[in-house]
């Protein structure tokens, strides 16, 4: 006799058990617990194991026997179970079939919520009130007086066990919130039973009709009920009972057999309400992302690229999770995949593109594949070249945004962030000072404690004492914690976990954003200094971009290079000089103008040169007769660097007109500028005249 093994849970695995022994299958059944068995068809072919089983003990049971098939008739939520065995008898190599409950249409609006979960289920009953009738099962039941704030609200219907009423009891459940009862009920019992405990939810679980879904919803309108439906996890293969009978050749049910009467549709009893009834249903979310399920099922892999958020939970949005749930394996680094873990998905520890392109290539069965990164991807994400390695190797991709630190940061301190400068420096080198001079608002990604020291101390260097600073650590996480002072408060700020920083500088509002500060601005000494006009014009004609790398070659006193430096906070300047006061006077000038991305080196160019990243822009003040080397070095680092050369003496001029010569430059200007500037003399202005100065702007275009 051939022999079948039915791992079963529910109804449509019961009725599948009884169908086979009737057509002289020896059939083996599997149930969880002795409820399960004793609800169970009472057939002389019928073998049944009780417990539940791991994987490991799955297979054990499939190598007992010489199974004709393995039938996962198993509960649609019992997810973990499906997959301990799917992965069982692959182990084994043993025939695997799952069998399908039907799918419902949703009826989401009148009086009926669909959820992802149960903590989306307990967050929204959280903030309502009235009286729960959980129809969920005994399973999970810890799980809501966990997360249910006030479980007086909580009645609960489970099945009639002796054991499963003291673990209610173990809950801290009384007697008058345990109902013990068994299936099918009618709308009007459920209905009946709503106003009994006068509840205005009721929770169930989409169980279809064989699970008395419809009559559940049916009851809950004529309560006045709300329905929450934690919606049914989506099953991307698999087979209907009428799809499964067929593969295995065997007669649908409800065929007359040899000397069997055919049923009359009249003693099946009253026909169930249709859905229809209910309400019309409205169109959801995840109804109109279906086309990427269906690429899938066809075969084209999809890799989602997911923002978790925080790693909270409930800081994750709906559609995250649910491109979470639907995924064949979950990516990432360790971190994310330990707050993704409770979906019950295969997860790999990978998340550089290298590493994931190569993980994908040797896994072709995962199909529908997560990349989960933290925060949103679109903010200091590595999802940003992970998308790009993708896209090269022609692999179909999604992106789920995801809740940002910044934005949560400014929630809960109530700081509007539309007008906030975004910055990290969490392993990157960021010119945080040059983003307070001019934003009122920057909101820092920092990373651990002594990121949030080194900050508070830099800005303490640069004069910015009267900066308020906020600090979040933890953020979503029940050990968040939120910190605010000034800079002095947080030198030995030990805050645990990554850290993120919204700065206040009031003053932003008030700093000048054009070239030319007075030449008082600055110290002086005995160091050369270009003047305020002079530096004005030369800085003008070096056209500066956003992200310029610029030499100050010859740099004085600091006027041009420190001038640039503010100019261009997301760029870094280079100032080179050789001569010991005029590199103190530099480094006072810096820190007393702020000028936070200029670095000062100390030598003589050419040779100081030779290891700075490759210049976009250069300004020659002094060369010491090095001139035409000076030029050659810019041009072998960047051909088409643009370079502005101030020259006061006759011979520097004329260096420089041959130089000119010699390289052809595709762009040239040359301009002589004269400044006279009123002195006061008693109570007249007399005019003053400066050195006239050459100004040599040259580039390859």
């Amino acid at each position: 006799m051939e022999k079948v093994l039915i791992f079963a849970g529910t109804k449509e695995g019961r009725l599948l058990a009884e169908h086979m022994c009737r057509l002289q299958k020896e059939v083996h059944i599997s149930v969880a617990t002795e409820y399960g068995e004793e609800v169970l068809p009472e057939e002389t072919e019928l073998v049944v194991h009780q417990g539940r089983l791991t994987e490991r003990q799955m297979e054990d049971l499939l190598m007992q026997e010489d199974w004709e098939t393995v039938i996962d008739a198993t509960h649609p939520y019992a997810v973990e179970v499906s997959a301990n065995l799917e992965q069982a008898c692959r182990q084994t190599g043993r025939p695997y079939l799952r069998l399908l409950r039907e799918e419902q249409t949703e009826q989401a609006g009148n009086g009926v919520l669909y959820v992802e979960s149960k903590e989306e289920a307990a967050a929204y009953l959280n903030r309502e009130e009235g009286n729960i009738l959980l129809t969920t099962g005994s399973k999970e039941l810890q799980d809501y007086v966990n997360l249910i704030s006030d479980t007086g609200r909580i009645f609960a219907r489970i099945l009639p066990d002796g054991e499963m009423v003291e673990q209610c009891r173990k809950m801290g459940l009384k007697g008058n919130q345990i109902i013990c009862m068994q299936g099918p009920f009618r709308a009007e019992l459920n209905e009946a039973m709503l106003k009994q405990v006068q509840a205005r939810f009721l929770v169930t679980k989409d169980t279809g009709e064989t699970g008395g879904f419809p009559q559940k919803l049916a009851g809950a309108k004529k309560s006045g009920a709300t329905v929450v439906v934690i919606r049914r996890p989506r099953e991307t293969s698999g087979y209907s009972m009428e799809e499964l009978l067929k593969m295995l050749g065997l007669p649908q049910m409800g065929e007359p057999q040899v000397g069997e009467p055919q049923m009359e549709l009249s003693q099946v009893g009253e026909p169930q309400m249709e859905l229809s009834q209910i309400g019309e249903p409205q169109m959801e979310l995840s109804q109109m992302r279906e086309p990427r399920i269906e690429e899938a099922e066809a075969g084209q892999r999809t890799v989602t690229l997911v923002g978790i958020g925080m790693g909270n939970m409930e800081s994750m949005t709906l559609e995250a999770y649910r491109a979470c749930q639907q995924a064949d394996i979950i990516l990432g680094a360790e971190r994310m995949l330990e707050a993704l873990r409770h979906f019950g998905k295969p997860v790999a520890a990978v998340y550089q593109p290298a590493a994931v392109i190569e993980f994908l290539q040797t896994h072709p069965r995962y199909h529908r594949v997560v990349a989960a990164f933290s925060g949103d991807v679109g903010f200091y994400s590595g999802a940003g070249k992970l998308l790009e390695a993708l896209e090269q190797e022609n692999i179909r991709t999604e992106l789920v945004c995801g809740i940002s630190s910044a934005v949560y940061a400014a929630a809960r301190l109530h700081i509007p962030w539309q007008d906030m400068k975004l910055v990290s420096v969490h392993g990157r080198d960021q010119n945080l000072v040059g983003a307070l001079r001019t934003h009122k608002k920057v909101f820092a990604l920092a990373g651990k404690k002594e990121s949030i020291q080194d900050l508070a101390r830099e800005l303490l260097e640069y004069g910015m004492e009267s900066v308020s600073m906020h600090v979040g650590c933890q953020l979503s996480y029940p050990e968040e914690a939120l910190f605010a002072g000034t800079p002095k408060d947080f030198l030995s700020y030990d805050g645990e976990g990554l850290s993120v920083a919204i700065l206040e500088n009031p003053e932003a509002e008030h700093t000048v954003i054009t070239h030319g500060l007075p030449d008082g601005s600055f110290q002086r000494g005995e160091a050369p200094m270009t003047k305020e006009e002079i530096r004005s014009i030369s800085i003008s004609k070096l056209a500066l971009t956003k992200h310029a790398v610029v030499y100050d070659i010859g740099a004085g006193t600091g006027s041009i290079g420190i001038e640039c430096a503010l100019q261009i906070p997301e760029g870094r300047v280079y100032a080179v000089e050789k001569k010991k006061e005029a590199l103190e006077l530099l480094a006072i000038n810096k820190k007393k103008l702020g000028a936070a991305n200029l670095e000062i080196i100390s030598g003589t160019a050419p040779e100081a040169l030779q290891d700075l990243p490759c210049p976009t822009h250069a300004f020659i003040g002094g060369s010491s007769g090095n001139m035409n080397e000076i030029l050659e070095m810019l041009l072998q680092k960047n051909p088409k660097v643009r370079i502005v050369i101030n020259a006061i003496a006759l011979e520097t001029v004329t260096e420089v007109a041959s130089i000119m010569q010699m390289h052809k430059f595709e762009f040239e200007d040359v301009i002589q500028v004269s400044v006279g500037k009123a002195k006061v003399l008693g109570h007249y202005h007399m005019m003053t005249g400066q050195n006239p100065v050459y100004i040599f702007t040259l580039q390859n275009q």
